[in-house]
């Protein structure tokens, strides 16, 4: 089901570039125009690693699902930014560890709305939230009965912060996790993860490549200190901490350092909610 569907929706624009669609593009999938494809080549000229560390942030995004439903026996999840539905999507996999698992997807990306309502309409245990994530009252009142606010619930911020512009307010980045790990019951998650890059030009560059490609609607790119502060006041789970993603609990031996991207990486990790 969709909450906060308009009434009438909003059309899908093929003449902006969405980022939603453009790692759609990267990930090997289908549901993206040529103005996203043509972003994307300039975004591989300034970071030539986009796609890899598209797919690295994929498999961590299953991985951490899979691990929180397994080991952590979440049932809950709150997925914020949550994209255009592809293979293994969160409800997917928490299910496989637990059939009753809820997911909530918030996002207000047209094409995502729309493929939300036609891939997931026909299970109960899964919602679509038209808002901005941002809206932290709307989406709460959205979940209030399709939740257990009493239970732990996952938040998930996974590759969609830097899509967020410091604003100084309460729609600042850390000022929204705030709010939200403020809402979650003890015993909750929050993952965090977003592109951070140690090279100013590489920063700098895509940053403005997608300020310009999106009209302002997005963020930029940080450094691992900026992230790590949005984890203040959250107790870090340690081992790993905050890493790589591709070093988060990883299946299979990591790639050595020489073999690492050197333009950026998604870094993060997840922390507990104990008051």
């Amino acid at each position: 089901m969709t909450y906060g569907e308009k009434p009438q929706p909003r059309p899908i624009d093929t003449t902006t570039p969405s980022v939603a669609r453009m790692y759609e593009f990267l990930l090997g999938g289908s549901q993206h125009y040529q103005v996203d494809r043509d972003v994307c080549a300039e975004l591989l000229k300034i970071a030539p690693s986009s796609q890899q560390l598209a797919r690295t942030n994929r498999e961590f995004l299953r991985r951490v699902v899979r691990i929180l439903a397994r080991d952590m026996r979440i049932t809950q999840f709150l997925d914020h930014g949550s994209g255009l539905p592809a293979q293994d999507n969160v409800h997917e996999v928490a299910q496989r560890t637990s059939a009753d698992a809820k997911v909530a997807y918030v996002d207000n990306d047209p094409m995502v709305l729309a493929h939300g309502r036609t891939q997931l309409h026909e299970n109960a245990n899964v919602m679509v939230i038209d808002q901005d994530m941002r809206e932290t009252k709307k989406i709460r009142a959205a979940t209030d009965t399709f939740f257990d606010w009493n239970k732990p619930i996952a938040a998930l911020f996974v590759s969609v912060l830097h899509c967020l512009p410091d604003t100084g307010d309460e729609r600042d980045p850390a000022a929204l996790i705030g709010r939200v790990a403020a809402e979650l019951p003890a015993g909750s998650y929050v993952v965090i993860c977003q592109l951070v890059s140690d090279d100013p030009v590489v920063r700098g560059d895509v940053t403005r490549l997608m300020a310009e490609a999106t009209h302002n609607k997005w963020g930029r790119v940080r450094e691992r200190c900026e992230v790590r502060r949005y984890f203040d006041g959250l107790k870090i789970i340690d081992p790993p901490g905050l890493v790589d993603v591709i070093d988060w609990r990883p299946d299979n031996p990591p790639p050595p350092t020489h073999l690492r991207p050197t333009d950026w990486v998604e870094w993060g990790g997840i922390a507990k909610i104990e008051n």
